[in-house]
């Protein structure tokens, strides 16, 4: 099986398979099922890279149906050490405004029925998530969408909901007094699980509007307009940082590459 260094999970609008040589297409069946897609294993700037869609090659797949651990587990089996997780957002405060990019270091869980962990028994797996993003990933995205002069935000707190629907404006508004800054439906398993896996996750949110505490109507059309002006943004950032990753943080001395240390209990020596 190909290896890659780095993994994208995302749409395929963030997504240019012509930036990729060498390119494979590989079908991985993990003990949790199959991933959204064949992974597509290529080299960028002399940089092994997956990619997998989280939603499936046409988008089909909704948020709470989505098999989360059967993409990490993937990254895992080709030996992905960092993941590049896009996701599409609203904005829950005023100045996170739609059109920039936030590099979320929280969440809030408002998810239910996701299997959250590969570890159901007899192993126990307590994993730590204060810190639920990699820092220093997170750090090298933010400094260099500040480089390019994106309009950016390096933290936030994402709040996960259910989906497939939308919030009320009673949750939306909920929402910002618990001090939530974006809101999505993806993050969560995502990110938790790529703990698990030791592998260094950080989100890149594309904040499309404002969610509906604002009491403004949207049309599709103009989300649809900031969402492409995102993509090229999030496409050109991953661009710049993919060769600098390995070379930057080749060493890993973040606290993603040791979580499991100390957090499992129970089942076999």
């Amino acid at each position: 099986m190909a290896n890659a260094d780095i993994g994208i999970i995302g749409g395929t609008g963030v997504y240019d398979q012509s930036l990729l040589e060498n390119i494979e297409q590989i079908n991985i069946e993990t003990p949790y099922g199959k991933p959204s897609d064949v992974a597509t294993v290529g080299t960028f700037a002399g940089v092994k890279v997956a990619f997998i869609p989280r939603h499936g090659p046409k988008h089909t797949i909704p948020p709470h149906m989505i098999n989360y651990r059967a993409n990490i587990h993937a990254f895992k089996e080709l030996g992905v050490k960092w993941i590049l997780a896009p996701q599409a957002v609203g904005s829950l405060q005023e100045n996170y405004r739609p059109g920039e990019l936030v590099f979320a270091d929280q969440f809030i869980d408002r998810t239910w029925g996701r299997p959250k962990t590969f570890y159901d028994g007899p192993k126990v797996c307590h994993i730590s998530v204060a810190e639920p993003f990699c820092k220093d990933l997170r750090k090298m995205l933010a400094d260099k969408a500040r480089e390019l002069e994106y309009g950016m935000h390096d933290n936030g707190t994402y709040v996960c909901i259910q989906g497939p629907r939308f919030s009320t404006k009673a949750e939306s508004k909920v929402f910002q007094q618990w001090n939530g800054h974006v809101i999505g439906m993806t993050a969560v398993p995502e990110c938790v699980l790529a703990r698990e896996a030791e592998i260094c996750y950080a989100s890149i949110g594309m904040v499309t509007d404002y969610d509906v505490w604002k009491e403004h109507a949207v049309s599709i059309e103009e989300i649809l307009k900031v969402m492409g002006e995102n993509e090229g943004k999030v496409k050109n950032l991953i661009k710049e940082i993919i060769p600098k990753i390995p070379e930057v943080l080749g060493e890993r001395k973040c606290e993603c590459a040791t979580a499991l240390q100390g957090a499992l209990i129970g089942g076999e020596e």
